[in-house]
């Protein structure tokens, strides 16, 4: 893409209303606009990364053999009647009517849809296990919207939901959910802490939400030094074991954040030691539950099994905060100048900066780079304005790119051009062949 021909409209100034660094930044990069409180409008840069994190949950999820499917963002009333959900799930839940004076409400989860799919459809133990997800944008009214995607009304979310004959099979599903994630937020250079946690209005007794650490946070959190330590890094693990998947939960649980609401603090104190012992704040981008036959129960789906009863299946739920992932990875990666994307989700892999515009040897060289990235499958952000190049500087380090390659006549008259890492400030003279190639090679493993 080029810088000339794209919708990128940068502040320089940051607006008053912004109280927390990602909102500032996503507003100043031009990632996104707010129409409403709490709803927004994903601008070009911003929507890039917003489905770079959904590719990666997609990706991820189908991994581990779960199945898409995608519900309507509308739901009738009279499913979460039958749960029990309708009245007691309060205010948050947006209720309307539509011409027929039909009670509906814009979903802001989907157990009780993904449910009636399933009992409409599944009769037999036969057709179990079975994990159904999808990512659809969801609606809670909160009473005060604020921190931008971090809270906002309207959001992005993977919601799944698995289907197990047993509590022993789907509590092997929670486990499998927890490897996944972890696998997830990894690519996206998050580290993120499985934490137990309360399971409000979804109900089920076994949760855990996904923290990353970061000082905005909203979540207080004490933690083991050591678990900043861990990483999932290239382990494959088989989603079928059951032993293998509970082996990574404990884990990384073991030394997992406790918060005070759910913890004894003397609990902790007594399973940590004092030289280890953190306290941080922690910023939800994921949750997993394991809530029985809550719904399946109330909402008669049910299986045959393997004796001929009709028994309920049991169930979970396991959510991503996709569009809430943008600003979490941002909180937990900039710097004074900006952004600092991390190579699994930045919207573009690198940036290409002309010192000279209009320099018929510059002009030709930036070219150059930019058709053999783009022969190579990679994705840059040509800055081909007319303008300054500290200008130019300052955009790419406001936007984030991770890595950006220089082009100016002296270098160009020394046959090199050079090569900068957003994230350290580094910088290295390389053949304009090089640094395609080092950008190229960086990418491979991703």
């Amino acid at each position: 893409m080029r810088l000339s021909r794209y919708f990128l409209p940068v502040l320089k100034e940051t607006p008053s209303e912004a109280q927390i660094v990602s909102h500032r930044l996503m507003l100043r990069a031009g990632m996104i606009r707010q129409q409403a409180a709490g709803i927004y409008s994903w601008l070009p840069l911003g929507y890039r990364v917003l489905r770079r994190i959904e590719q990666i949950v997609h990706e991820e999820q189908q991994r581990v053999g779960h199945i898409p499917l995608l519900m309507p963002t509308l739901q009738s009333a009279e499913l979460w009647r039958e749960s029990g959900r309708y009245d007691a799930y309060g205010p948050e839940m947006l209720r309307i009517r539509d011409r027929h004076d039909r009670d509906m409400l814009f979903g802001p989860t989907n157990e009780e849809m993904i449910t009636d799919i399933f009992r409409s459809h599944v009769t037999s133990y036969k057709d179990l296990p079975l994990t159904l997800y999808q990512v659809q944008w969801k609606f809670r009214d909160e009473i005060r919207p604020r921190f931008g995607v971090m809270r906002g009304r309207e959001f992005l979310m993977k919601d799944g939901y698995n289907f197990d004959l047993s509590r022993e099979d789907a509590l092997h599903a929670y486990n499998r959910h927890l490897v996944s994630y972890l696998r997830t937020y990894e690519r996206m250079g998050l580290q993120a802490i499985p934490m137990r946690a309360d399971s409000g209005p979804i109900g089920g007794d076994d949760t855990h939400e996904f923290l990353v650490l970061a000082e905005t946070g909203e979540s207080e959190v004490f933690y083991d030094s050591e678990i900043t330590d861990l990483r999932f890094g290239g382990r494959e693990v088989d989603p079928d074991s059951h032993a293998q998947c509970r082996a990574v939960l404990d884990e990384f649980t073991s030394r997992y954040a406790r918060t005070d609401e759910t913890h004894d603090a003397a609990m902790f104190e007594a399973q940590v030691p004092e030289a280890r012992r953190r306290v941080a704040r922690g910023i939800e981008v994921g949750q997993i539950f394991y809530f029985g036959t809550k719904y399946s129960e109330p909402m008669g789906a049910v299986v045959t099994d393997g004796e001929g009863n009709r028994v309920p299946v049991h169930m979970g739920s396991h959510g991503i905060g996709v569009s809430r992932l943008v600003g979490a990875i941002i909180e937990a990666s900039h710097d004074e100048n900006g952004i600092i994307w991390p190579e699994g989700v930045t919207p573009f892999h690198c940036g290409i900066v002309n010192l000279r515009q209009g320099d018929a040897e510059t002009d030709a060289a930036c070219e150059a780079l930019y058709k053999a990235l783009v022969a190579r499958g990679l994705e840059p952000l040509y800055d081909d304005r007319d303008e300054r190049a500290g200008g130019k500087f300052a955009t790419m380090d406001l936007i984030g790119l991770p890595w950006r390659i220089t082009v100016g006549p002296r270098g160009l008259k020394a046959g090199v051009v050079e090569l900068t890492c957003r994230r350290t400030g580094e910088s290295e003279e390389l053949a304009p062949e090089m640094a395609v190639a080092r950008i190229a090679e960086i990418y491979a493993g991703l």
